[in-house]
């Protein structure tokens, strides 16, 4: 007999921020059948040609031609295919092509489209565009089916066409109308529609207003016991999946299976509880299926989340295999092969310990003043001695060791940016770090080429080469670290949400500069909860020249939404410190818990003028 709880098993392909060889993607599919998937989303965005509206496309965009290739191929082994298009959130894709801009839900002064942001869902042009796009789609639509996005909206009701319609019907009745118009849309062309639901957390007035026939795509890509969380929310639980279910309508649920934006590896033990999460949910709430979505995975080897996707078969594959650990080594035993499965899966999950996330760590990527002087060396030290030894693992798959390669050298860069940072670093050491640095553009490489176009440089690569630029700047004297001062500060990010913290300094004119400013939000089930432990150093380069009789006037600012604590404020050359007069002080104001956020990041929503002892 079949088990009672038995989803729809899909798995998700990020096409909208790189290209993946289509040769690569076409052997895939076979493994993924044979894993038990079903069917395959593809999030599509411009990298897809669109001959209905030939302006979209991107140069190295997939020829309407390879498409059909794909869909063909994904068709021959049983896997039925989804497409993605984005019909209001995330469609600066269209508004970026000069005969579509006038879409912009955003407009400046005089009316003209802001040159980014969303599409008008009442633009006059909306729905014939929208048609033109999901025409095009509709022969690869092989579930029956198209999904439409409509995530992460934020500026949802700012035309001058949606506030009328707004002071008339509300933001939910306003919001429903855009998916009831696209519904019929779909419908015309013989497909069901699917939406993601992240907008219900925040309308929940406009679930009883949805087609009856719609697809909710509930997402949430960490750890949980119960439900879901709502970020902006300060992670409270979300009863949304229960709400759309007692209407009768649909829902899928969501988890992610790779990293977050700068991170060179997933991390493994948070992606399978994530997945292991929402199975346990999906049975209590009677999901239709279970899609492993994948995002912007250019900064790490694609395989890394295959490895992932093939773990996550272990749920209908294995029953009852639930624990991470094993998951991970059958993950690693379908990707490669069976002789290392279990030690490359034990060192993945060894790596987690050590994983390279946060803004504040991120911020290394760009710029180097930024390091903070009074940080502590021990840790990154022990995490460069972790990672060389990860790295010279034998035996391990090529994209597993060449991800751990690609780690050892950010971890070899903290360190020798950070000593470097404190005038501590020698000439040697710069020889050495240069050296780290043609084996980490070797990994880089590597990651890219196993699955993209190897013409082409890809993300990490350039920011190595940002990396030589600076390291050069340093051998020749000249100035990578600022100047003689920093003002250094932590922030305890107590209450999670999405909060960025920035530093200014009055100028001589009276003006405000911005010297360093950075999100709170961590990537990490540890970070995505009510209560927050994290605490991260922070350090902003400020001009003074020390004389105590004119310090700097200077200022933190917060933006986003929810609040956070900065401590430990005091300017500080790494031998001199001058403590500041308030020692901790909390910024903001409570996280909602209900309505469409207010997520504006040009407005302030606090200040704190630093003064001094």
């Amino acid at each position: 007999m079949p088990p009672a709880f038995s989803p729809i098993r899909s798995f998700q392909w990020d096409l909208a921020r790189q290209v993946e060889r289509l040769d690569w993607l076409l052997a895939q599919l076979p493994r993924y059948a044979e894993w038990g998937y079903q069917e395959l989303h593809l999030h599509l965005e411009d990298a897809v040609e669109f001959p209905s509206l030939p302006g979209v496309a991107r140069r190295d965009a997939y020829s309407y031609a390879q498409f059909t290739r794909l869909v063909d191929a994904a068709t021959r082994v049983g896997i039925k295919v989804v497409p993605i298009v984005n019909l209001l959130g995330h469609t600066e894709y269209l508004i970026k092509t000069p005969e579509l801009r006038d879409l912009n839900e955003l407009r400046a002064a005089d009316g003209s489209p802001f040159p980014g942001g969303q599409i008008c869902p009442l633009h006059p042009r909306t729905l014939e565009v929208a048609e033109l796009l999901l025409r095009d789609m509709a022969p690869f639509c092989t579930a029956g089916k198209v999904h439409v996005g409509l995530d992460e909206s934020f500026q949802l009701g700012r035309h001058p066409l949606s506030l009328a319609e707004i002071a008339r019907i509300g933001l939910a009745g306003h919001f429903a109308g855009h998916v009831n118009r696209l519904h019929a849309l779909t419908r015309s062309l013989g497909l069901r529609m699917g939406l993601w639901a992240d907008m219900l957390y925040f309308l929940p007035a406009a679930i009883p207003l949805l087609p009856a026939d719609v697809i909710a795509y509930e997402w949430y890509y960490y750890g949980f016991p119960r439900r879901p969380r709502v970020e902006l929310f300060n992670f409270a639980e979300s009863r949304v999946g229960e709400q759309l279910r007692a209407r009768g309508l649909t829902v899928w649920g969501c988890p992610m299976n790779g990293s977050a934006r700068y991170e060179p590896l997933p991390h493994f033990a948070d992606r399978l509880e994530n997945i292991l999460s929402w199975w346990r949910h999906g049975e209590r709430l009677g999901i239709e299926g279970l899609l492993v979505t994948s995002w912007e995975p250019f900064r790490l080897a694609m395989e890394m989340t295959t490895v992932v996707d093939a773990a996550a078969a272990c749920l209908w594959l294995n029953p009852g295999l639930t624990d991470p650990a094993a998951m991970l080594a059958r993950g690693f035993a379908r990707a490669f092969g069976r002789s290392a499965a279990k030690k490359s899966a034990r060192v993945a999950l060894a790596g987690d310990r050590h994983a390279f996330g946060g803004y504040p760590r991120w911020q290394i990527n760009d710029r180097w003043d930024t390091i903070s002087r009074r940080e502590p060396l021990a840790p990154y030290r022990a995490e460069e001695r972790f990672c060389t030894q990860a790295a010279g693992t034998p035996a391990l798959p090529a994209p597993l060791r060449a991800s751990l390669a690609f780690r050892r050298y950010l971890a070899q860069r903290d360190v020798f940016v950070r000593r470097a940072a404190r005038g501590l670093a020698t000439p040697a050491e710069g020889r050495r770090f240069a050296q780290a640095l043609v084996a980490g553009r070797r990994a880089a490489r590597a990651m890219w080429g196993f699955t993209r176009d190897r013409r082409r440089r890809g993300t990490n690569e350039l920011i190595l080469a940002k990396d030589a630029t600076r390291l050069r700047a340093w051998q020749q004297g000249r100035p990578v670290f600022g100047g003689r001062w920093q003002l250094c500060y932590a922030v305890r990010n107590f209450a999670p949400a999405l909060q960025l913290v920035r530093v200014e300094q009055r100028q001589p004119d009276g003006t405000w500069a911005n010297c360093q400013e950075c999100l709170t939000i961590e990537f990490q089930t540890r970070g995505a909860q009510p209560r927050g432990r994290v605490v991260r150093e922070h350090a902003a380069p400020v001009v003074w020249d020390g004389d105590r009789a004119h310090l700097p006037e200077l200022r933190l600012v917060l933006l986003g939404i929810g609040q956070v604590r900065v401590e430990r404020l005091a300017l500080t050359d790494g031998r001199v410190t001058v403590p500041a007069r308030t020692a901790r002080a909390v910024l903001g104001r409570v996280a909602p818990t209900r309505g469409l956020p207010e997520l504006d990041w040009a407005q302030r929503r606090d200040v704190l003028a630093v003064g001094w002892k």
